[in-house]
């Protein structure tokens, strides 16, 4: 019986050592850079869906109202010209879609902002808005596809008949530099790999006339798929770069950094990072804004890439 307990003790230990191994790799950091002039900002954001029905718990609409200023004081001091949303929803069941708590507070408590990739819920999804600001970006079209066998019928199931899964995408002129950027913002299936798959090649079709023109083009969003993965290979073979955050990303709203990134920004190889995008790992008030962390990056758009990515690519 000692032997038993000697040894079921012993897993125990290697198990909570190699998570706290774990938390400590995945808690790493990189420099948040200073803004630079002629950069761009962008962030992406996962906010997690806010249930109007649920009667408490982080995600209900008390549970919302308890995060929503840390939401606010995370994202405001980081300077973006662009913040990227996923699962920006307020979701009841036979709603009409026209209640969006989290954009709404955003645009409020932030209001050198505006919104793009959004509108009439009846003709456009409002799930992942892109917010911006006027005075450096002129909104020029924007747009959305559906993650199915009909992209273009708004609200279409998965490949797989599962919930709705979309890209949401808008163009902009820079007012500095005369530049043109296509934004592209996904949210990839967390429970289907199979999904993840085609979803992945869809948008890399999507994006190939964009890049076929010669337009600048950055994808950004939640591929629930790391660096290395399959569903991110897709993406890069259509001959965008990917500098993964150090670390984590997600974090199951308790602070355990147990995997590596799935929150991603990828970008044409005539797009120049500053430096690797950055995982904002801060609890305001000792609340989670969300189970995601925002991730931070900076670009200058125009300037060839020096990524080996981009450097691999034939003449």
């Amino acid at each position: 019986m000692r032997l038993i307990l000697r040894a079921v003790l012993g897993v125990i230990v290697v198990v909570a050592l190699a998570l706290l191994v774990t938390q400590l790799w995945n808690s790493r950091g990189s420099p948040r850079p200073d803004p630079v002039p002629g950069a761009l900002r962008l962030v992406s954001m996962n906010t997690h869906y806010i249930l109007l029905n649920a009667p408490d718990g982080p995600w209900s609409v008390a549970g919302w109202e308890r995060r929503k200023d840390a939401l606010t004081a995370v994202l405001r001091p980081l300077d973006a010209d662009l913040i990227a949303f996923q699962e920006m929803e307020s979701f009841q069941r036979g709603g009409d879609g026209s209640v969006n708590l989290a954009r709404d507070h955003l645009l409020a408590t932030m209001p050198d902002f505006a919104v793009a990739a959004s509108g009439d819920w009846r003709s456009f999804p409002t799930t992942q808005p892109i917010l911006y600001r006027p005075e450096r970006l002129n909104l020029l079209d924007q747009g959305w596809f559906f993650f199915s066998d009909t992209p273009d019928v708004i609200y279409s199931r998965t490949f797989n008949g599962s919930y709705p899964a979309f890209a949401s995408w808008a163009w902009f002129e820079d007012r500095e530099t005369g530049e043109r950027l296509r934004v592209v913002n996904v949210h990839f299936d967390y429970s289907s790999a199979g999904n993840r798959l085609a979803s992945a090649a869809l948008v890399a079709e999507r994006l190939s006339p964009w890049l076929q023109a010669d337009e600048r083009v950055v994808l950004v969003g939640d591929l629930n798929a790391m660096a290395g993965s399959r569903t991110a290979g897709i993406l890069r073979e259509t001959g965008l770069a990917l500098t993964p955050a150090r670390g984590a990303t997600y974090h199951l709203n308790r602070g355990l950094n147990l995997f590596g990134a799935i929150d991603h920004v990828l970008h044409d190889c005539k797009i120049r990072l500053d430096a690797r995008p950055v995982a904002i790992r801060e609890k305001p008030g000792n609340v989670w804004p969300s189970d995601h962390y925002p991730v931070l990056a900076q670009f200058h758009v125009g300037l060839p890439s020096t990524h080996a990515d981009c450097r691999n690519l034939p003449n």
